[in-house]
Parts: structure tokens; sequence; C-alpha cells
């Protein structure tokens, strides 16, 4: 497999606005951002198209102003009012913040980050859940999103009470970032994991990404089945389900292809920022589709795929590489440079959505200093207070971690306390408490 991987060297850079008022950041032509006497800007080789919003545009936000939960996991009733800022939530651990966090997730995907199964999802000994946001548009229009699921039918999922016919539609509408410990996983895990992370980054803004890769993944299942069969099956059908393979996953490879070469200097300088130089990281990006025609691929590998039962080769066997210097992180790296590198990883995903959707994600930390030692720590909180970002959502264990990014935010936040599936409302960082589940 040949692969596109990142060589430049984007250290000491810090991209899309990312503590500008902390770190007296300026700014090029084409918004990336670098420290004083910093010598490059990440500039990335730009996708297809030319996306490039304005600066004014990608100061749009859309923010969550209110949330109503019944039945989610272990949250019997929530209602909140959020801060258009910051948002923390602290408790110990399996109290309800990841939940918490989860139904917001939920609002923009469609469904949980951490569990797909619907019904898993609800209360136990409750017949439903419902989640509904209240949101507002940057130009002050409110929007509407409810989403509820009763045992054994199929879930409602609306936009200002008019349902969807295709979930797809919605993808993309609220963009959003979350940054979790289940991010292990993407080096851990295998390459499922890192695909589904250049496609929930793509899917966001580029619905034709979205449709190919739902057209791809439906033939795959048909072919896979002719692959199975017993019985003799006509060539004609196959070609049917390969052609269509072919069609669809030339897009996914090319729109993969462009967004990894443009994601990589944005993904390194976030990771120079944080380690302080310490370490250099990059991205490969490796695939069926850079040895020929997609057609040409299956056609040749039918007759050992109908052995083995299913398709070998293919967009869907695409791997991401993640290097600590030249080798794979997964063998080399710490838990601490583990963990600094899903974190600038998803700083990377936020930023990049920032410049291509023309508007500004929420973003969603749960327990996000786990494994870092204090100057990590320090260099995060730099970055998240500062104005580069809109809405953000947090959590910790640890109120000290919580009161260090108040004390750079000013007075625009909220925090909650969570413990057993309740919230509570802080009325200030030395005031009481009122419950609000």
């Amino acid at each position: 497999m040949c692969s596109v991987k990142g060589k430049g060297d984007c250290r000491r850079t810090v991209p899309g606005g990312f503590a500008s008022a902390a770190l007296g950041v300026s700014v090029c032509r084409t918004r990336c951002f670098r420290l004083p006497h910093s010598g490059e800007t990440p500039c990335g080789a730009g996708l297809e198209g030319g996306r490039s919003p304005s600066v004014n545009d990608i100061d749009l936000a859309m923010i969550l102003e209110r949330i109503s939960i019944l039945n989610y996991k272990n949250l019997e009733q929530v209602e909140l009012a959020f801060s258009p800022k910051l948002n923390c939530f602290f408790g110990q651990n399996g109290m309800g913040k990841t939940n918490l966090l989860d139904a917001v997730y939920y609002l923009s995907f469609c469904k949980s980050a951490g569990n797909p199964i619907d019904s898993q999802n609800i209360l136990h000994e409750a017949d439903f859940f419902m989640i509904q946001g209240f949101y507002r548009a940057a130009d002050g229009t409110p929007e509407e999103v409810y989403c509820g699921m009763k045992r054994r039918q199929k879930k409602q999922f609306k936009r200002n009470k008019k349902e969807y016919t295709r979930l797809s539609d919605h993808i993309g509408f609220i963009p959003l970032v979350m940054v979790s410990p289940a991010d292990a996983e993407l080096i851990a895990g295998g390459s499922d994991g890192r695909r589904r992370f250049m496609d929930v980054v793509i899917s966001q803004y580029d619905k034709e990404y979205l449709d190919a890769l739902i057209r791809y993944n439906k033939a795959l299942v048909q072919r896979n089945v002719l692959l199975k069969s017993e019985q003799p099956v006509e060539e004609e059908l196959f070609l049917v389900w390969e052609e269509m393979m072919a069609q669809a996953g030339e897009v996914v490879y090319r729109k993969r292809e462009a967004f990894i070469r443009e994601f990589i200097p944005i993904f390194q300088s976030f990771y120079s920022f944080i380690s302080q130089d310490r370490e250099k990281v990059s991205l490969a990006y490796q695939s069926h589709a850079t040895r020929g025609p997609l057609l040409d691929l299956l056609r040749e590998s039918r007759e050992r795929d109908r052995i083995m039962g299913y398709s070998l080769r293919g967009i869907h066997k695409d791997e991401l590489e993640m290097l600590l210097g030249d080798f794979p992180i997964k063998k080399e790296g710490s838990q601490g440079q583990n963990k600094t590198y899903l974190v600038a990883l998803k700083l990377a995903q936020f930023d990049f959505l920032k410049r291509t959707a023309g508007t500004v994600p929420l973003l969603l930390l749960d327990d996000l200093f786990d494994k870092l030692d204090a100057r990590r720590v320090e260099q995060i909180v730099k970055l998240v207070s500062g104005d580069g970002f809109g809405q953000i959502f947090i959590t910790d264990t640890n109120r000290g971690h919580l009161d260090r990014i108040l004390q750079g935010v000013g007075g625009d936040y909220k925090i909650f306390r969570v413990e057993e599936g309740r919230v509570a409302e802080a009325a200030g960082v030395e005031g009481g408490e009122h419950e609000t589940a």
C-alpha cells in the first residue's frame, strides 16, 4: 500500500485561532495562526473545491441553550440551561457525567458515542428515552432537535417538530467534536476505528462523501452475500455491486486523501504546542485504491474472495497509520504521549471543521486531563482558555482542574455537580447549589 504522509516541520505553531488572546498569535491570509517568530505557518495543501470560509464565517456558532433528558442511561430526568461559553461537570466516576455529554453527542449524530444499540440506552425498567435540545443559531434563529425511542419501536428524530426521512440528512447540522477516554481505541484498536475517525470528520461538512460511503457499504454487504453463496452466481450480479463499490469507493478515497493531506499539519502543530516540541508525530493514509482502479482490483480478487467468503480489497480496508517519530505510536508511545496524541487529533478535528463547515463546532471534553503530566495539562489549559472556541462542555473528577480553566475564561461559565444521575448547578465558585434534576 502507498501512503500520503506528512513530512513538513510544523512545530511551534498554533492553528485556527486557539489561544489567540493568551498567546499573542498572528494570522496569515489562509487563517493559519502562529506564535511570534515561529517561522512558517502550517498551511495545508487544500481540499477539493478550495473550501476556505471567511473569518466572519468561522465565527458562526450553534449554541445549545437548554437540554431536556428523560430515561437516558442513568439520567432519569434532567433539565438544564447552559452557558454559551463554558459548562463544567464534576463528580466521581460512574455518576453520569459522560452520559450527559453523550446525550449532547446524540443530538448531533443521531446515536450514542459509546453504545450504538439504542434500546440498551434506555434507563433500566423504563419504557422509553427522550432527549430534546434547544439551540440558537448565530443569526438568532431558534432550533429544536428531538429524539425519542420506545422499546421495540423505531426511534424518532425530529428538527423543529418535523421528522427526518433519512437520519443522514441531519449529520453536519450541528458540528461537534468529542474527546473521551474511549478515544484510546484509535491507537490500540483495529483499523475500523481509525476509518471511523475520518468518516466522522468528513461527513460533517461533505454530504457527497456521506452518500458515497453509504452506497459503498450497501454494495459491500450485497457483494459479500454473493461471495458466501453456495450456489453458482452469475457474473452480471457481481458486476452490479462491484461497479457500485468502485464508483462510490473512488469518491471516498479521493476525499479521505484530500482531508488527510490538509489535516496533518494542523494536527502536528497542536501536538507540538501541547508537548512543547518534545516529540514529532505524523499520520499516513494507506489504501488499496492507490494500486489502480478499484473495479479492476475487485474483479482480480473475486476468486480469492469467494474462497474467503468476504471482500479482501476495497476502501473498507483503508488504514490511517499513527506515527510517533518514524514508528507506530501503538508500539512506542507512553500513556502521556498517547493521550497527547489523541487530544491533538481531536483539537485538530475541531479546528478543521471550524475552517471547512463554516461554523464553530460544539466541543465535548470528557475526563480530559487523565494520564497527562502537569506540564501538558498547563498547555491544554492555555488552549481551552483562549477565544478560539465556541461552546464547551467539560467533565473531570478533579474540581481543581476545572477551577484553573475557569480562572482564564472570566465570568461566562456554569458549573454542575453530577451524582448518581442527578445534576446540581453551582451558583458560583464559592456559592451554594440547587438541584436541576
